[in-house]
């Protein structure tokens, strides 16, 4: 059975229009055009177009979801492997939901209380005009990792780089609610977040443990990432480095 494109936009909620750029780039082309020019599906195109919808739910881009796509040999295990991404997201978000509700409750208390509690600051963008390509430069020792993430930063349009800086953002904003509510660098919440943040440096190539460790001691030791970590939170920079220090030892090993 095959479906038009107008169907398969119905059906998924995407637009033809994106439909007919997926093909465009080789993501997703139809089964077969027909004479009238029109664009036909089948299911083999269906489940590959779930693949797509799942992954871009889970904040990959496009270049990405192609890479994984093409090294993908077997449909069932390769959903198998989307299902368990889509659970550990379900479980990091109703952990960070728990984190922030347990925040706003003693934020409520210590200002009863009349008691000081951890500030956090929620810039909007604070990597605007600093991008990732320039932020690694300051690991010297690690050039291959800093060649990578130059490339894939050259490889992105200026929304794409905007929306990664402020994801980034939104990221240390997520610690810093971690933090302020005493938990300690190596709980499961924590290294829940720290592993976002890593696949995401991952989007360029997937760091080492030593090369995660450099980055986690940079956050401390360098002058302009530490301001920025501790604009945020106070102490910042110092919990970024205890959990990147505590996931290298526990996940890349």
């Amino acid at each position: 059975m095959a479906w038009p494109i107008a169907e398969v936009a119905r059906m998924s909620g995407v637009t033809a229009r994106t439909l007919r750029h997926y093909d465009e780039i080789g993501l997703l082309p139809p089964a077969w055009i027909g004479t009238n020019g029109h664009r036909y599906y089948e299911e083999r195109q269906l489940l590959r177009l779930q693949q797509v919808l799942v992954l871009r739910a889970l904040g990959l881009g496009l270049p990405e979801i192609g890479r994984i796509l093409a090294a993908q040999v077997e449909e069932v295990e390769a959903l198998r492997g989307h299902h368990r991404r889509l659970l550990a997201e379900r479980d990091r978000l109703d952990t960070l939901a728990g984190t922030v509700a347990r925040t706003i409750t003693e934020l409520e208390q210590s200002r009863k209380d009349g008691t000081d509690m951890i500030t956090i600051s929620r810039p909007e963008n604070l990597f605007e005009g600093i991008g990732p390509a320039r932020c690694m430069k300051v690991l010297h020792d690690f050039p291959e990792l800093v060649g990578a993430v130059e490339r894939h930063t050259l490889a992105l349009s200026r929304a794409e780089i905007e929306a990664d800086e402020r994801k980034r953002t939104a990221q240390l904003v997520r610690l810093a609610e971690l933090m302020a509510s005493g938990l300690p660098a190596d709980a499961d919440a924590v290294q829940a977040e720290i592993g976002s943040q890593y696949r995401t440096l991952a989007r360029s190539r997937a760091a080492t443990a030593e090369e995660y460790r450099a980055i986690g001691r940079c956050c401390v030791e360098n002058e302009h990432w530490r301001a920025a970590y501790e604009s945020i939170a106070p102490g910042l920079a110092a919990y970024q480095r205890q959990a990147i220090e505590a996931y290298a030892a526990t996940r890349l090993r």
